[in-house]
């Protein structure tokens, strides 16, 4: 009984040495896949992987093979399986068993075993930071810089957003500069129509008449020329302001 206890614990020993932990096999695709070059791909020489664009890989490649979109997340189960960064001025990860066209040797990568011992809880949210820090130098550092990236990306956006909002606030302040210019020409137009339309009823009462017909007189003919074009502009006006 005990042989066949054994046989099968080799076997299943064989069968987790034989095959990638899931999250390196995803990982490997995602280097290796060209069209995702621009966002994720191989060093010149293949023994490292970079991560061009932070906030497209977490926005569109994580959540295609993981269940999360969270670059912070993906770094520290880079940390657990011995990757490292090994570029200050870019996201450039390093592991000795992950190279470009061998991927045969991911079997050989293995999870860091957890810590020996549990450590206790403590309250202070200080101390917590500090030990996590000292523990996991590395982890912490990365989350940081993450972290910075992530606000960095979402306060360009905000920029953008508000000089957007600015131009558009320009227009429509000049469009009601515009509506407020015409209004009042027309409300003009409009006063000088009515005092020619009053001035004529009151000289058509002192205009003579023969027969009951009345007459016209000198500059008659020039207050109708001038009501016309007053009545012309008005209406020239009005469609304009319903444009």
């Amino acid at each position: 009984m005990e042989g066949v206890c054994d046989e099968q614990k080799g076997l299943l020993e064989y069968v987790r040495k034989s095959s990638p932990p899931p999250f390196l096999l995803k990982t490997y695709m995602l280097v290796e896949d060209p069209a995702t070059d621009d966002v994720i791909s191989w060093n010149d020489d293949g023994s490292a992987f970079v991560v061009w664009q932070t906030a497209e890989f977490a926005r569109d490649l994580l959540p295609t093979l993981f269940k999360h979109s969270n670059f912070s997340s993906f770094i520290r189960q880079l940390n657990t399986y011995g990757f490292r960064k090994v570029a200050t001025n870019r996201w450039e990860f390093c592991n000795d068993k992950f190279r470009k066209g061998e991927k045969d040797q991911l079997c050989d990568i293995r999870r860091r075993k957890a810590w020996a011992t549990k450590p206790q809880p403590i309250n202070n949210a200080v101390t917590e930071k500090a030990g996590a820090a000292a523990l996991l130098p590395n982890e912490f550092d990365e989350d940081q810089r993450s972290s910075s990236t992530s606000s960095s990306s979402e306060f360009c956006s905000l920029v953008d957003e508000n000089k957007r909002l600015k131009q558009e606030n320009g227009v429509l302040s000049s469009e009601l500069m515009s509506m407020k210019q015409k209004c009042n020409e027309l409300l003009h137009l409009v006063a000088r129509y009515g005092d020619s339309a009053e001035k004529e009823e009151e000289d058509n009462e002192r205009v003579p008449k023969l027969f009951g017909v009345r007459l016209e007189v000198a500059g008659e003919r020039e207050r109708k020329r001038k009501r016309a074009e007053i009545s012309k502009n008005a209406s020239v006006l009005l469609s304009q302001a319903c444009k």
